[in-house]
């Protein structure tokens, strides 16, 4: 799924290196084995609205979790987006994506806090003067609208995905490609809209598609 040559990269990019074998053990136990890290990560985000970790994203916060108030505020009065902000935010996506990317069965690592191992996200900082609109994160959740839509649509689809992936994997030890590629792509438009209508990083407005 390589990026459009014609088209400049997303904002933000999700990438999942595709697994060649998968412990038939630890993908029938995936839930259970888990429960720590999700309690790790049910900890940071005390307060926080928790979005399907099987699409790789994490929720939006008041008192944990992602950073959304602040940064909606700073650019709306003082067209800044403080860098240890979006520092965090970056990594706390990566951290979600690793646990939903684990939850999904795309890998076998267990989910480091600090570590990308085999799944890989990158933001680009944003120039808030130079590339964001100071009035468009009071409206964006509402113009994301129809992505929601359709990603709960996906999200349905995917769950099924990911049971028969489960059975394709106890019999065979394999994610099959196709059915990886599509999960990571949920997951890549999932985080894409994400970074537009929560984190804010970018006024692109997301594209329609599972792609790179």
């Amino acid at each position: 799924m390589a990026a459009d040559s014609g088209r400049a990269p997303y904002a933000l990019r999700l990438n999942v290196d595709y697994p060649e074998q998968l412990d038939r053990l630890r993908t029938a136990f995936r839930v259970l084995w888990l429960i720590p890290i999700a309690i790790v990560f049910g900890t940071i985000n005390a307060g926080a609205v928790t979005v399907d970790p099987g699409t790789m994203a994490s929720g939006a916060a008041v008192g944990g979790g992602l950073v959304v108030g602040g940064p909606l505020l700073m650019i709306v009065f003082r067209r800044k987006y403080p860098r240890w902000w979006f520092d965090w935010n970056l990594e706390m996506t990566r951290f979600a994506s690793r646990i939903g990317a684990s939850f999904a069965l795309l890998t076998d690592d267990y989910p480091s806090t600090d570590e990308q191992q085999a799944v890989h996200v990158e933001i680009d900082y944003p120039d808030v003067e130079r590339d964001l609109n100071r009035w468009l994160p009071l409206v964006k959740w509402l113009l994301a609208a129809p992505h929601w839509v359709v990603l709960i649509v996906l999200g349905i689809v995917e769950v099924v995905v990911i049971v028969i992936a489960w059975f394709a994997i106890l019999f065979t030890g394999r994610y099959p490609r196709g059915l990886f590629n599509f999960v990571v792509g949920v997951g890549r438009w999932q985080n894409r809209v994400l970074a537009y209508a929560v984190l804010m990083v970018t006024d692109e407005y997301p594209p329609f598609s599972l792609d790179e």
